[in-house]
């Protein structure tokens, strides 16, 4: 059985949730997901609970449940509040800079590379070795934080690259004579 599901998800009172059979639509300040349900689960809402029930007592559907359970909260968290991913540039002449709606690099390639933002996302370059991914979506914040990472991602041996915030590249030894 799975402990994450049998937890209930707290709605904040600036948060809409509306059910529409196997259909989720959550809305917010920060903007508006809907998602449809497996069919092994079944969604409730009472009194700004949300929960996520398995329709039989099968460990196939428990686990159904935990996960939907978790991709709801991660909505009600993304409508509410956002989400964030933090990425450093390491390398000399390695910089990011937010240009409207696209986010220049320079990445030691003979060419800037150019990366279009998609739609429900924001870019911020607080310094030019820094750059901050926001969005109300989790799963697209990492996506698109890591279509940026993949441009250049770090070397094992001088650690140059484009890297997570928190990210311990693992370094390899030179070679010896």
């Amino acid at each position: 059985m799975s402990r994450i599901a049998k937890a209930p998800i707290t709605v904040p009172p600036a948060v809409n949730v509306a059910l529409d059979g196997q259909s989720v639509r959550v809305s917010g300040p920060k903007g508006e997901l809907s998602w449809l349900v497996h069919k092994t689960v079944r969604i409730e809402l009472q009194d700004n609970l949300l929960q996520a029930h398995p329709q039989e007592d099968q460990p196939t559907h428990w686990a159904m449940a935990g996960t939907t359970r978790a991709l709801l909260n991660n909505m009600v968290t993304g409508v509410n509040t956002g989400f964030e991913r933090k990425l450093n540039l390491v390398g000399v002449g390695y910089r990011a800079q937010a240009k409207g709606r696209v986010l220049g690099l320079a990445l030691g390639f003979s060419h800037p590379v150019d990366y279009p933002l998609p739609e429900g996302i924001e870019v911020e370059t607080p310094t030019p070795t820094e750059i901050i991914v926001r969005g109300y979506d989790k799963q697209q914040v990492g996506q698109v934080a890591a279509e940026i990472r993949s441009f250049r991602p770090p070397e094992p041996y001088k650690g140059k690259g484009v890297r997570y915030a928190n990210e311990d590249v693992l370094r390899k030894e030179a070679k010896k004579k």
